[in-house]
Protein backbone atom coordinates (compact mmCIF):
# COMPACT_ATOMS: atom_id res chain seq x y z
CA UNK A 1 0.00 0.00 0.00
CA UNK A 2 1.23 3.38 -0.71
CA UNK A 3 1.39 6.44 1.48
CA UNK A 4 1.32 10.02 1.13
CA UNK A 5 5.28 9.48 2.09
CA UNK A 6 6.02 6.76 -0.93
CA UNK A 7 8.87 7.67 -3.02
CA UNK A 8 6.99 8.62 -6.50
CA UNK A 9 7.70 6.95 -9.83
CA UNK A 10 6.82 8.50 -13.15
CA UNK A 11 5.02 6.25 -15.35
CA UNK A 12 5.80 6.92 -19.05
CA UNK A 13 4.08 4.56 -21.71
CA UNK A 14 4.89 4.00 -25.09
CA UNK A 15 1.97 1.27 -26.65
CA UNK A 16 1.20 3.81 -29.02
CA UNK A 17 4.66 4.24 -30.63
CA UNK A 18 6.77 1.25 -29.70
CA UNK A 19 3.80 -1.11 -28.95
CA UNK A 20 2.67 -0.38 -32.49
CA UNK A 21 6.20 -2.02 -34.13
CA UNK A 22 4.79 -5.37 -32.43
CA UNK A 23 4.25 -8.08 -35.58
CA UNK A 24 0.67 -7.80 -36.81
CA UNK A 25 -0.55 -5.36 -34.58
CA UNK A 26 -1.89 -2.35 -36.37
CA UNK A 27 -3.96 0.45 -35.01
CA UNK A 28 -6.38 3.30 -36.68
CA UNK A 29 -6.79 7.00 -35.48
CA UNK A 30 -9.63 6.71 -33.62
CA UNK A 31 -7.72 2.93 -32.05
CA UNK A 32 -5.29 5.52 -31.02
CA UNK A 33 -7.28 8.19 -29.58
CA UNK A 34 -9.21 5.50 -27.55
CA UNK A 35 -6.05 3.79 -26.22
CA UNK A 36 -4.65 6.85 -25.26
CA UNK A 37 -8.26 8.38 -23.33
CA UNK A 38 -8.04 4.60 -21.55
CA UNK A 39 -4.56 5.30 -20.55
CA UNK A 40 -5.23 8.70 -19.01
CA UNK A 41 -7.89 7.62 -17.32
CA UNK A 42 -5.59 4.82 -15.37
CA UNK A 43 -3.54 8.23 -14.70
CA UNK A 44 -0.23 7.27 -16.79
CA UNK A 45 1.55 10.63 -16.70
CA UNK A 46 3.36 10.65 -19.68
CA UNK A 47 1.69 8.98 -23.19
CA UNK A 48 3.83 8.53 -26.02
CA UNK A 49 1.54 9.16 -29.18
CA UNK A 50 3.71 8.95 -32.27
CA UNK A 51 6.04 10.95 -34.51
CA UNK A 52 4.19 13.23 -35.41
CA UNK A 53 5.27 13.66 -39.44
CA UNK A 54 6.60 10.54 -39.79
CA UNK A 55 2.84 9.07 -41.28
CA UNK A 56 -0.36 11.16 -42.08
CA UNK A 57 -2.10 8.73 -39.25
CA UNK A 58 0.28 10.14 -36.64
CA UNK A 59 -0.22 14.02 -37.68
CA UNK A 60 -3.73 13.37 -37.51
CA UNK A 61 -3.60 12.07 -34.02
CA UNK A 62 -1.86 15.00 -32.23
CA UNK A 63 -4.15 17.42 -34.31
CA UNK A 64 -7.43 15.81 -32.63
CA UNK A 65 -5.93 15.66 -29.17
CA UNK A 66 -5.12 19.27 -29.74
CA UNK A 67 -9.16 20.01 -30.10
CA UNK A 68 -9.82 17.64 -27.11
CA UNK A 69 -6.70 17.10 -25.15
CA UNK A 70 -6.36 14.93 -22.35
CA UNK A 71 -7.85 15.65 -18.74
CA UNK A 72 -4.21 14.03 -16.86
CA UNK A 73 -1.76 12.84 -18.28
CA UNK A 74 0.94 14.65 -20.36
CA UNK A 75 0.85 13.63 -24.68
CA UNK A 76 4.55 13.81 -25.49
CA UNK A 77 5.99 13.56 -29.17
CA UNK A 78 8.80 11.38 -30.37
CA UNK A 79 11.65 12.12 -32.68
CA UNK A 80 15.18 11.57 -33.70
CA UNK A 81 18.20 14.28 -33.34
CA UNK A 82 18.04 16.35 -36.70
CA UNK A 83 20.33 14.34 -39.37
CA UNK A 84 24.03 14.90 -39.84
CA UNK A 85 25.70 18.21 -41.32
CA UNK A 86 22.45 19.79 -41.24
CA UNK A 87 21.03 22.89 -38.33
CA UNK A 88 18.02 21.53 -35.87
CA UNK A 89 16.21 25.14 -37.41
CA UNK A 90 16.33 24.13 -40.20
CA UNK A 91 15.02 20.46 -40.07
CA UNK A 92 11.73 19.52 -41.42
CA UNK A 93 11.15 16.90 -38.68
CA UNK A 94 11.41 19.63 -36.22
CA UNK A 95 8.84 21.35 -37.34
CA UNK A 96 6.79 18.81 -37.58
CA UNK A 97 7.21 18.28 -33.43
CA UNK A 98 6.54 21.54 -33.02
CA UNK A 99 3.41 21.91 -35.14
CA UNK A 100 2.15 19.07 -32.80
CA UNK A 101 1.55 21.20 -30.21
CA UNK A 102 3.19 19.11 -27.24
CA UNK A 103 4.49 20.50 -23.95
CA UNK A 104 7.09 17.15 -24.08
CA UNK A 105 8.73 16.02 -26.45
CA UNK A 106 11.24 12.66 -26.72
CA UNK A 107 14.09 12.85 -28.35
CA UNK A 108 15.67 9.59 -28.97
CA UNK A 109 20.27 9.83 -30.30
CA UNK A 110 22.49 7.61 -30.59
CA UNK A 111 24.79 6.02 -27.43
CA UNK A 112 26.54 3.49 -28.82
CA UNK A 113 29.86 4.66 -30.99
CA UNK A 114 28.71 1.32 -33.42
CA UNK A 115 25.81 3.26 -34.38
CA UNK A 116 26.55 6.41 -34.93
CA UNK A 117 29.67 5.16 -37.50
CA UNK A 118 27.76 2.36 -39.19
CA UNK A 119 23.60 3.63 -39.20
CA UNK A 120 24.25 7.29 -39.18
CA UNK A 121 27.74 7.21 -40.91
CA UNK A 122 28.79 10.39 -39.31
CA UNK A 123 31.39 10.92 -37.15
CA UNK A 124 31.19 10.67 -33.11
CA UNK A 125 31.72 14.56 -32.24
CA UNK A 126 28.43 15.80 -35.02
CA UNK A 127 26.65 12.87 -33.23
CA UNK A 128 27.53 15.21 -30.15
CA UNK A 129 26.46 18.08 -32.09
CA UNK A 130 23.33 16.74 -33.35
CA UNK A 131 22.13 15.98 -29.25
CA UNK A 132 23.32 19.31 -28.52
CA UNK A 133 21.75 21.41 -31.60
CA UNK A 134 18.24 19.51 -31.46
CA UNK A 135 17.12 19.52 -27.71
CA UNK A 136 19.04 23.66 -27.52
CA UNK A 137 16.47 24.71 -29.96
CA UNK A 138 13.48 22.91 -28.78
CA UNK A 139 14.00 24.42 -25.71
CA UNK A 140 14.49 27.94 -27.34
CA UNK A 141 10.83 26.72 -28.72
CA UNK A 142 9.26 25.89 -25.05
CA UNK A 143 9.75 22.51 -25.21
CA UNK A 144 10.63 20.23 -22.20
CA UNK A 145 12.95 17.87 -23.51
CA UNK A 146 12.97 13.92 -22.37
CA UNK A 147 16.25 12.41 -24.02
CA UNK A 148 16.18 8.44 -24.55
CA UNK A 149 19.71 7.38 -25.05
CA UNK A 150 19.53 5.00 -26.99
CA UNK A 151 21.66 1.25 -27.10
CA UNK A 152 22.78 3.04 -24.10
CA UNK A 153 23.79 -0.40 -22.35
CA UNK A 154 25.16 -1.89 -25.01
CA UNK A 155 27.19 1.47 -25.63
CA UNK A 156 28.68 1.76 -22.68
CA UNK A 157 29.71 -1.65 -22.06
CA UNK A 158 31.33 -0.87 -25.58
CA UNK A 159 32.84 2.34 -25.11
CA UNK A 160 31.73 3.68 -21.69
CA UNK A 161 33.66 7.33 -22.06
CA UNK A 162 31.71 8.37 -25.21
CA UNK A 163 28.49 6.40 -24.15
CA UNK A 164 28.87 9.35 -20.95
CA UNK A 165 29.64 11.67 -23.47
CA UNK A 166 26.30 11.64 -24.98
CA UNK A 167 24.74 12.17 -21.60
CA UNK A 168 26.79 15.03 -20.88
CA UNK A 169 25.35 16.72 -24.66
CA UNK A 170 22.00 16.13 -23.35
CA UNK A 171 22.42 17.20 -19.79
CA UNK A 172 24.17 20.48 -20.74
CA UNK A 173 21.52 21.11 -23.53
CA UNK A 174 18.98 21.18 -20.74
CA UNK A 175 17.07 17.35 -20.94
CA UNK A 176 15.38 17.24 -17.85
CA UNK A 177 15.07 13.35 -18.46
CA UNK A 178 17.98 10.79 -19.52
CA UNK A 179 16.00 7.48 -19.97
CA UNK A 180 18.86 4.64 -20.62
CA UNK A 181 17.60 2.44 -23.03
CA UNK A 182 18.18 -1.77 -23.07
CA UNK A 183 17.21 -1.27 -26.97
CA UNK A 184 18.58 -4.93 -27.63
CA UNK A 185 17.23 -6.55 -24.91
CA UNK A 186 20.58 -8.58 -24.11
CA UNK A 187 21.32 -6.81 -20.72
CA UNK A 188 20.65 -8.44 -17.32
CA UNK A 189 19.45 -7.61 -14.03
CA UNK A 190 22.54 -7.34 -11.90
CA UNK A 191 24.24 -5.37 -15.04
CA UNK A 192 21.20 -2.57 -15.10
CA UNK A 193 21.61 -1.96 -11.48
CA UNK A 194 25.46 -1.26 -11.81
CA UNK A 195 25.46 0.92 -14.93
CA UNK A 196 22.72 2.89 -13.34
CA UNK A 197 24.29 3.85 -10.14
CA UNK A 198 27.63 4.39 -12.44
CA UNK A 199 25.46 7.09 -14.47
CA UNK A 200 23.93 8.58 -10.86
CA UNK A 201 26.77 9.11 -9.62
CA UNK A 202 28.48 10.60 -12.53
CA UNK A 203 25.66 12.73 -13.15
CA UNK A 204 25.51 13.82 -9.57
CA UNK A 205 29.41 14.89 -9.84
CA UNK A 206 29.10 16.81 -13.34
CA UNK A 207 26.19 18.68 -12.14
CA UNK A 208 28.47 20.05 -10.02
CA UNK A 209 30.57 21.85 -12.70
CA UNK A 210 28.07 22.46 -15.17
CA UNK A 211 26.02 26.06 -15.21
CA UNK A 212 22.33 25.89 -14.40
CA UNK A 213 20.16 25.35 -17.60
CA UNK A 214 16.85 27.78 -16.93
CA UNK A 215 14.04 25.88 -16.82
CA UNK A 216 11.17 25.87 -18.99
CA UNK A 217 8.28 27.01 -17.57
CA UNK A 218 5.31 24.23 -18.06
CA UNK A 219 1.76 26.00 -18.55
CA UNK A 220 -1.32 24.71 -17.13
CA UNK A 221 -2.47 22.26 -14.55
CA UNK A 222 0.08 19.35 -14.92
CA UNK A 223 3.92 19.94 -14.14
CA UNK A 224 5.22 16.63 -14.24
CA UNK A 225 8.22 16.48 -12.20
CA UNK A 226 11.20 19.02 -13.23
CA UNK A 227 14.85 18.66 -12.99
CA UNK A 228 15.82 18.38 -9.09
CA UNK A 229 18.30 20.58 -7.81
CA UNK A 230 21.24 19.86 -5.35
CA UNK A 231 22.88 21.31 -2.59
CA UNK A 232 24.78 23.75 -4.84
CA UNK A 233 21.69 24.35 -6.66
CA UNK A 234 22.57 23.19 -9.86
CA UNK A 235 20.25 21.31 -11.75
CA UNK A 236 20.55 17.24 -11.70
CA UNK A 237 18.41 16.05 -14.71
CA UNK A 238 16.30 12.70 -13.46
CA UNK A 239 17.06 9.10 -15.23
CA UNK A 240 14.59 6.78 -16.51
CA UNK A 241 14.60 3.22 -17.87
CA UNK A 242 13.48 2.05 -21.31
CA UNK A 243 13.92 -1.92 -21.40
CA UNK A 244 12.66 -4.92 -23.70
CA UNK A 245 12.32 -8.38 -23.40
CA UNK A 246 14.53 -10.29 -25.64
CA UNK A 247 16.14 -11.58 -22.88
CA UNK A 248 12.58 -12.19 -21.11
CA UNK A 249 14.26 -9.85 -18.14
CA UNK A 250 12.30 -6.67 -19.56
CA UNK A 251 10.42 -5.98 -16.03
CA UNK A 252 13.49 -7.31 -14.24
CA UNK A 253 15.43 -4.74 -15.63
CA UNK A 254 13.49 -1.81 -15.11
CA UNK A 255 12.86 -2.87 -11.63
CA UNK A 256 16.64 -3.32 -10.98
CA UNK A 257 16.78 0.19 -12.48
CA UNK A 258 14.12 1.35 -10.41
CA UNK A 259 16.25 0.11 -7.43
CA UNK A 260 19.45 2.01 -8.28
CA UNK A 261 17.43 5.38 -8.34
CA UNK A 262 15.69 5.88 -12.06
CA UNK A 263 12.79 7.69 -11.46
CA UNK A 264 11.20 7.05 -14.85
CA UNK A 265 10.12 3.96 -16.10
CA UNK A 266 8.73 3.37 -19.77
CA UNK A 267 7.09 0.60 -20.73
CA UNK A 268 3.88 -0.49 -22.65
CA UNK A 269 0.22 -2.15 -21.41
CA UNK A 270 0.54 -6.13 -22.12
CA UNK A 271 4.04 -5.95 -22.74
CA UNK A 272 3.13 -5.15 -26.93
CA UNK A 273 6.45 -3.77 -28.93
CA UNK A 274 8.90 -4.94 -31.44
CA UNK A 275 10.63 -8.60 -31.69
CA UNK A 276 10.47 -9.69 -27.85
CA UNK A 277 7.87 -6.64 -26.76
CA UNK A 278 8.96 -4.06 -24.09
CA UNK A 279 8.73 -3.91 -20.11
CA UNK A 280 5.15 -4.70 -19.58
CA UNK A 281 3.53 -1.87 -17.13
CA UNK A 282 0.60 -4.47 -16.35
CA UNK A 283 3.32 -6.19 -14.35
CA UNK A 284 5.80 -3.49 -13.56
CA UNK A 285 2.91 -1.17 -11.47
CA UNK A 286 1.46 -4.11 -9.10
CA UNK A 287 5.32 -4.90 -8.53
CA UNK A 288 6.42 -1.26 -7.86
CA UNK A 289 3.62 0.04 -6.28
CA UNK A 290 2.16 -3.26 -3.90
CA UNK A 291 5.36 -5.07 -3.74
CA UNK A 292 7.97 -2.20 -3.61
CA UNK A 293 5.56 0.92 -2.13
CA UNK A 294 6.43 3.49 -4.82
CA UNK A 295 3.69 5.59 -5.75
CA UNK A 296 2.61 5.32 -9.56
CA UNK A 297 -0.88 5.57 -9.82
CA UNK A 298 -3.50 5.16 -7.18
CA UNK A 299 -5.13 2.99 -5.55
CA UNK A 300 -8.25 3.26 -7.48
CA UNK A 301 -6.83 3.78 -10.46
CA UNK A 302 -4.66 0.28 -9.83
CA UNK A 303 -7.87 -1.75 -9.67
CA UNK A 304 -8.58 -0.41 -13.59
CA UNK A 305 -5.67 -2.50 -14.40
CA UNK A 306 -6.97 -5.50 -15.46
CA UNK A 307 -9.83 -3.59 -17.55
CA UNK A 308 -7.53 -1.47 -19.18
CA UNK A 309 -5.25 -4.62 -19.91
CA UNK A 310 -8.11 -6.28 -21.63
CA UNK A 311 -9.51 -2.55 -23.38
CA UNK A 312 -6.31 -2.75 -25.12
CA UNK A 313 -6.00 -6.20 -26.52
CA UNK A 314 -9.51 -6.26 -27.37
CA UNK A 315 -8.37 -2.13 -29.11
CA UNK A 316 -5.71 -3.74 -31.25
CA UNK A 317 -7.29 -7.12 -32.02
CA UNK A 318 -5.01 -9.15 -30.20
CA UNK A 319 -6.19 -12.03 -27.59
CA UNK A 320 -5.55 -11.30 -24.03
CA UNK A 321 -2.78 -13.15 -22.87
CA UNK A 322 -4.57 -15.77 -20.14
CA UNK A 323 -1.80 -16.41 -18.15
CA UNK A 324 0.01 -13.17 -17.82
CA UNK A 325 0.63 -12.20 -14.34
CA UNK A 326 -1.89 -10.10 -12.04
CA UNK A 327 -3.96 -8.94 -15.00
CA UNK A 328 -4.49 -12.31 -16.82
CA UNK A 329 -7.60 -14.83 -16.46
CA UNK A 330 -5.79 -17.70 -15.13
CA UNK A 331 -3.14 -15.34 -13.16
CA UNK A 332 -5.58 -16.09 -9.44
CA UNK A 333 -6.80 -18.97 -11.01
CA UNK A 334 -6.86 -22.37 -8.48
CA UNK A 335 -6.89 -26.28 -9.83
CA UNK A 336 -5.79 -28.35 -7.52
CA UNK A 337 -8.20 -29.56 -4.89
CA UNK A 338 -5.98 -29.15 -1.97
CA UNK A 339 -4.61 -25.84 -3.12
CA UNK A 340 -8.59 -24.88 -3.50
CA UNK A 341 -9.10 -25.70 -0.12
CA UNK A 342 -6.63 -23.99 0.90
CA UNK A 343 -7.10 -20.77 -0.53
CA UNK A 344 -11.04 -20.89 0.67
CA UNK A 345 -9.43 -20.99 4.27
CA UNK A 346 -7.10 -18.41 3.90
CA UNK A 347 -6.07 -16.71 0.58
CA UNK A 348 -2.61 -16.18 1.44
CA UNK A 349 -1.79 -19.66 1.03
CA UNK A 350 -1.53 -19.65 -2.21
CA UNK A 351 -2.06 -15.55 -3.70
CA UNK A 352 0.38 -13.10 -3.52
CA UNK A 353 -1.81 -10.12 -3.17
CA UNK A 354 -5.18 -9.77 -3.43
CA UNK A 355 -6.61 -10.09 -6.85
CA UNK A 356 -9.41 -6.92 -6.49
CA UNK A 357 -6.34 -4.83 -5.72
CA UNK A 358 -5.91 -5.05 -9.72
CA UNK A 359 -9.02 -5.49 -10.79
CA UNK A 360 -8.63 -9.23 -10.88
CA UNK A 361 -10.75 -11.93 -9.32
CA UNK A 362 -10.18 -15.34 -8.01
CA UNK A 363 -11.09 -18.58 -10.00
CA UNK A 364 -12.03 -21.93 -8.99
CA UNK A 365 -11.03 -23.85 -12.34
CA UNK A 366 -13.28 -26.98 -12.73
CA UNK A 367 -10.89 -30.32 -14.06
CA UNK A 368 -10.42 -34.05 -13.09
CA UNK A 369 -8.07 -32.66 -11.25
CA UNK A 370 -10.39 -31.55 -8.86
CA UNK A 371 -11.58 -32.30 -5.33
CA UNK A 372 -14.51 -31.43 -3.96
CA UNK A 373 -13.97 -28.05 -2.70
CA UNK A 374 -13.42 -27.28 -6.10
CA UNK A 375 -17.22 -28.24 -7.31
CA UNK A 376 -18.44 -26.60 -4.18
CA UNK A 377 -15.96 -23.51 -4.20
CA UNK A 378 -17.78 -23.26 -8.04
CA UNK A 379 -21.30 -23.69 -7.56
CA UNK A 380 -21.12 -20.84 -4.95
CA UNK A 381 -19.61 -18.83 -7.87
CA UNK A 382 -22.92 -19.69 -10.07
CA UNK A 383 -25.55 -19.04 -7.47
CA UNK A 384 -25.82 -22.34 -6.17
CA UNK A 385 -25.08 -23.63 -2.40
CA UNK A 386 -24.21 -27.33 -2.77
CA UNK A 387 -22.47 -27.35 1.04
CA UNK A 388 -25.46 -29.36 2.36
CA UNK A 389 -25.88 -31.21 -0.41
CA UNK A 390 -22.64 -33.46 -0.24
CA UNK A 391 -23.81 -36.18 -1.62
CA UNK A 392 -25.13 -34.33 -5.36
CA UNK A 393 -21.49 -32.76 -4.89
CA UNK A 394 -19.78 -36.00 -4.90
CA UNK A 395 -22.31 -37.07 -8.13
CA UNK A 396 -21.11 -34.22 -9.78
CA UNK A 397 -17.29 -34.44 -9.53
CA UNK A 398 -17.47 -37.98 -10.52
CA UNK A 399 -19.78 -36.88 -13.73
CA UNK A 400 -17.01 -34.18 -14.05
CA UNK A 401 -13.88 -36.72 -14.00
CA UNK A 402 -15.94 -39.10 -16.14
CA UNK A 403 -16.82 -36.71 -18.89
CA UNK A 404 -13.20 -35.29 -19.04
CA UNK A 405 -11.58 -39.04 -19.68
CA UNK A 406 -14.02 -39.19 -22.68
CA UNK A 407 -12.14 -35.28 -23.49
CA UNK A 408 -14.57 -32.84 -22.09
CA UNK A 409 -12.75 -29.88 -20.50
CA UNK A 410 -14.64 -28.05 -18.75
CA UNK A 411 -11.22 -25.25 -17.10
CA UNK A 412 -12.34 -23.03 -20.05
CA UNK A 413 -16.08 -24.30 -20.76
CA UNK A 414 -17.86 -23.45 -17.51
CA UNK A 415 -20.72 -22.72 -18.84
CA UNK A 416 -21.48 -26.17 -19.91
CA UNK A 417 -20.07 -26.76 -16.28
CA UNK A 418 -23.47 -24.93 -14.60
CA UNK A 419 -25.72 -26.65 -17.16
CA UNK A 420 -24.29 -29.87 -15.79
CA UNK A 421 -24.67 -29.01 -12.24
CA UNK A 422 -28.44 -28.43 -12.87
CA UNK A 423 -28.89 -31.45 -14.13
CA UNK A 424 -27.28 -33.20 -11.75
CA UNK A 425 -29.90 -30.74 -9.08
CA UNK A 426 -32.72 -32.03 -11.52
CA UNK A 427 -33.00 -28.05 -12.36
CA UNK A 428 -31.78 -27.78 -15.25
CA UNK A 429 -34.52 -25.71 -17.12
CA UNK A 430 -35.46 -27.31 -20.72
CA UNK A 431 -36.25 -24.24 -22.84
CA UNK A 432 -36.04 -26.08 -26.36
CA UNK A 433 -35.21 -29.71 -27.35
CA UNK A 434 -33.00 -30.62 -30.41
CA UNK A 435 -34.59 -33.58 -32.31
CA UNK A 436 -32.53 -33.70 -34.69
CA UNK A 437 -30.23 -31.68 -37.56
CA UNK A 438 -29.13 -32.15 -41.20
CA UNK A 439 -26.06 -30.25 -43.04
CA UNK A 440 -25.48 -29.94 -46.63
CA UNK A 441 -22.31 -28.54 -47.89
CA UNK A 442 -21.62 -27.46 -51.41
CA UNK A 443 -17.62 -27.64 -52.74
CA UNK A 444 -17.35 -25.63 -55.90
CA UNK A 445 -14.31 -25.69 -57.83
CA UNK A 446 -13.04 -22.02 -57.72
CA UNK A 447 -15.04 -20.51 -55.32
CA UNK A 448 -12.69 -19.56 -52.05
CA UNK A 449 -15.73 -20.07 -49.34
CA UNK A 450 -18.29 -22.93 -49.38
CA UNK A 451 -22.50 -22.47 -48.96
CA UNK A 452 -23.77 -24.60 -46.51
CA UNK A 453 -27.40 -25.69 -45.70
CA UNK A 454 -28.61 -26.39 -42.27
CA UNK A 455 -32.12 -28.23 -41.47
CA UNK A 456 -32.79 -28.39 -37.66
CA UNK A 457 -35.85 -29.82 -35.73
CA UNK A 458 -36.79 -28.49 -32.64
CA UNK A 459 -39.52 -28.73 -30.26
CA UNK A 460 -40.54 -25.79 -27.43
CA UNK A 461 -43.38 -26.32 -25.43
CA UNK A 462 -44.56 -28.85 -27.00
CA UNK A 463 -44.74 -27.65 -30.47
CA UNK A 464 -42.57 -29.02 -33.71
CA UNK A 465 -40.86 -26.43 -35.11
CA UNK A 466 -38.50 -27.15 -39.01
CA UNK A 467 -36.33 -24.67 -40.30
CA UNK A 468 -33.19 -24.08 -42.35
CA UNK A 469 -30.62 -21.60 -42.82
CA UNK A 470 -27.71 -21.27 -45.04
CA UNK A 471 -24.04 -20.01 -43.75
CA UNK A 472 -20.72 -19.78 -45.34
CA UNK A 473 -19.62 -23.05 -43.80
CA UNK A 474 -21.63 -25.57 -42.07
CA UNK A 475 -21.18 -24.76 -37.97
CA UNK A 476 -22.48 -20.84 -39.51
CA UNK A 477 -25.32 -22.48 -41.17
CA UNK A 478 -26.67 -24.56 -37.82
CA UNK A 479 -26.02 -21.96 -35.74
CA UNK A 480 -28.29 -19.73 -38.07
CA UNK A 481 -30.89 -22.08 -38.45
CA UNK A 482 -31.33 -22.93 -34.63
CA UNK A 483 -31.92 -18.76 -33.88
CA UNK A 484 -33.61 -19.39 -36.87
CA UNK A 485 -35.98 -21.67 -35.03
CA UNK A 486 -35.61 -20.43 -31.81
CA UNK A 487 -36.25 -16.48 -31.91
CA UNK A 488 -39.92 -16.07 -32.37
CA UNK A 489 -40.13 -17.94 -28.47
CA UNK A 490 -37.31 -16.08 -27.34
CA UNK A 491 -36.62 -12.77 -28.63
CA UNK A 492 -33.48 -12.55 -26.74
CA UNK A 493 -31.71 -14.66 -28.89
CA UNK A 494 -31.29 -12.00 -31.43
CA UNK A 495 -28.89 -10.62 -29.05
CA UNK A 496 -26.38 -13.63 -28.43
CA UNK A 497 -23.43 -13.68 -31.10
CA UNK A 498 -21.12 -16.25 -31.24
CA UNK A 499 -17.65 -14.87 -30.82
CA UNK A 500 -15.14 -17.60 -30.58
CA UNK A 501 -14.57 -21.24 -32.34
CA UNK A 502 -11.84 -23.26 -31.65
CA UNK A 503 -11.30 -26.89 -32.57
CA UNK A 504 -8.61 -28.69 -31.59
CA UNK A 505 -7.95 -32.65 -32.21
CA UNK A 506 -7.49 -35.17 -28.99
CA UNK A 507 -6.46 -37.90 -30.36
CA UNK A 508 -4.42 -37.64 -33.47
CA UNK A 509 -3.01 -40.82 -34.27
CA UNK A 510 -6.14 -41.96 -35.24
CA UNK A 511 -6.39 -40.28 -38.15
CA UNK A 512 -9.68 -39.12 -39.12
CA UNK A 513 -11.64 -40.73 -36.56
CA UNK A 514 -9.74 -39.21 -33.99
CA UNK A 515 -12.00 -37.16 -31.58
CA UNK A 516 -12.21 -33.63 -31.55
CA UNK A 517 -13.51 -30.82 -28.80
CA UNK A 518 -14.69 -27.62 -29.68
CA UNK A 519 -15.43 -24.86 -27.77
CA UNK A 520 -17.51 -21.73 -28.60
CA UNK A 521 -17.90 -18.05 -26.97
CA UNK A 522 -20.99 -16.79 -26.86
CA UNK A 523 -22.27 -12.85 -25.66
CA UNK A 524 -24.87 -11.02 -25.01
CA UNK A 525 -23.33 -7.69 -25.41
CA UNK A 526 -23.09 -7.27 -21.69
CA UNK A 527 -21.45 -11.10 -20.29
CA UNK A 528 -19.12 -13.82 -22.31
CA UNK A 529 -20.06 -17.91 -21.52
CA UNK A 530 -17.95 -20.41 -22.71
CA UNK A 531 -19.31 -24.36 -23.81
CA UNK A 532 -17.64 -27.42 -24.97
CA UNK A 533 -19.00 -30.55 -26.87
CA UNK A 534 -16.69 -33.49 -28.03
CA UNK A 535 -17.99 -36.27 -30.53
CA UNK A 536 -15.33 -38.10 -33.46
CA UNK A 537 -18.17 -36.19 -35.52
CA UNK A 538 -17.09 -32.28 -35.89
CA UNK A 539 -20.17 -31.07 -36.46
CA UNK A 540 -21.77 -33.13 -33.80
CA UNK A 541 -19.44 -31.66 -31.43
CA UNK A 542 -19.81 -28.19 -32.90
CA UNK A 543 -23.73 -28.77 -32.25
CA UNK A 544 -23.21 -29.48 -28.69
CA UNK A 545 -21.08 -26.40 -27.95
CA UNK A 546 -23.48 -24.01 -29.82
CA UNK A 547 -26.68 -25.59 -28.36
CA UNK A 548 -25.45 -25.55 -25.19
CA UNK A 549 -24.31 -22.02 -25.44
CA UNK A 550 -28.12 -20.73 -27.03
CA UNK A 551 -29.27 -22.86 -23.52
CA UNK A 552 -26.63 -21.24 -21.23
CA UNK A 553 -27.77 -17.55 -22.53
CA UNK A 554 -31.24 -18.45 -22.35
CA UNK A 555 -30.92 -19.56 -18.43
CA UNK A 556 -29.04 -16.06 -17.87
CA UNK A 557 -31.87 -13.95 -19.15
CA UNK A 558 -34.03 -15.80 -17.06
CA UNK A 559 -32.41 -15.61 -13.85
CA UNK A 560 -32.03 -11.67 -14.81
CA UNK A 561 -35.51 -11.68 -15.14
CA UNK A 562 -36.50 -13.74 -12.03
CA UNK A 563 -33.62 -10.98 -10.05
CA UNK A 564 -35.68 -7.73 -11.83
CA UNK A 565 -38.88 -9.03 -10.46
CA UNK A 566 -37.98 -9.95 -7.10
CA UNK A 567 -36.55 -6.64 -6.94
CA UNK A 568 -39.98 -4.84 -7.69
CA UNK A 569 -42.06 -7.29 -5.43
CA UNK A 570 -40.01 -5.89 -2.70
Amino acid sequence: MTTNSSPQLWLYDTTLRDGTQREGLSVSIEDKLRIARRLDKLGIPFIEGGWPGANPKDVQFFWQLQEDPLKQSEIVAFCSTRRPNSTAATEPMLQDILAAGTRWVTIFGKSWDLHVTTSLKTTLEENLAMICDTIEYLRSQGRRIIYDAEHWFDGYKHNPDYALQTLDAAFASGAEWLVLCDTNGGTLPHEISQIVQDVSSYLSLVSQCVAEVPSVEATGVISQEPMTKDKGQRTIPQIGIHTHNDSEMAVANAIAAVMAGAKMVQGTINGYGERCGNANLCSLIPNLQLKLGYSCITEDQLTQLTEASHFVSEVVNLAPDEHAPFVGLSAFAHKGGIHVSAVERNPLTYEHIQPEQVGNHRRIVISEQSGLSNVLAKARSFGIDLDQLKAEAKQILQRLKDLESEGFQFEAAEASFALLMHEALGGRQKFFEVKGFQVHCDLIEGKETSNALATVKLAVDGKNILEAAEGNGPVAALDAALRKALVNFYPQIATFDLTDYKVRILNGHTGTAAKTRVLVESGNGRQRWTTVGVSTNILEASYQAVVEGLEYGLLLHSQAEAATKLLVDK
